[in-house]
């Protein structure tokens, strides 16, 4: 059986939306698809695969950033194009490790360089999210300067100007995307399964 089909709208005040353009049963699935991008929060490192996110106990390690971990080989090959720069970075800088939402940005920029697309972009690219960055308090752009700091030197083995950076892209807009914990970009941010699903409320 198809998903029901979902539509996007805008809420005057509050932002970004999706909704059924049908009526739905409770519990019924709405919608699936893979993120544009995620990334294994550092305390998940080790013990989660990169690819799946399958809880493991003994899983593949990447034999050269040492860091990135797989349940078998298909997920490794199939993880390669996420972490293939992103490799290079988190060896520059060892033994320090990037916050997650440095590492995220990073796989983000990697994958606009690429031109890589995703089913999930259907309903919202990243451009569509909101930061809301004008909004916040001069202490949390602080905050995001830093992140920003942090993310030039996570990503220097890779990318050493501005102008190699994606067409478009604002840094710190960005990061204000994928640090905000509300709704859709907590998912960015801390996703918990590879799939984004949505049901209908009982």
């Amino acid at each position: 059986e198809e998903p029901t089909a979902m539509e996007k709208f805008a809420s005057p005040g509050k932002g970004n939306g999706l909704r059924s353009s049908k009526a739905v049963k409770p519990g019924e699935l709405l919608y699936r698809a893979e993120p544009f991008a995620y990334t294994v929060s550092k305390k998940r490192l080790g013990g989660v695969c990169e690819r799946c996110l399958r809880r493991k106990d003994r899983l593949l390690r990447c034999s050269q950033c040492k860091v990135a971990r797989y349940c078998d080989v298909r997920c490794q090959k199939e993880a390669w194009q996420d972490h293939k720069r992103e490799c290079k970075c988190i060896k520059s800088i060892e033994p320090n490790f990037p916050p997650d939402s440095v590492r995220l940005v990073g796989r983000i920029i990697f994958k606009l360089l690429r031109q890589s697309t995703c089913p999930s972009e259907e309903l919202y690219s990243l451009f569509d999210l909101q930061s809301n960055f004008d909004k916040l308090s001069e202490e949390m752009k602080d905050g995001l300067g830093h992140l920003a700091r942090t993310l030039q030197l996570y990503l220097k083995v890779e990318i050493q100007e501005a102008s190699q950076l994606p067409p478009a892209l604002d840094i710190l807009p960005t990061f204000a995307k994928v640090s905000v914990k509300t709704g859709f970009l907590a998912v960015l941010s801390f996703p918990m399964s590879l799939i984004f699903v949505f049901h209908a409320k009982p």
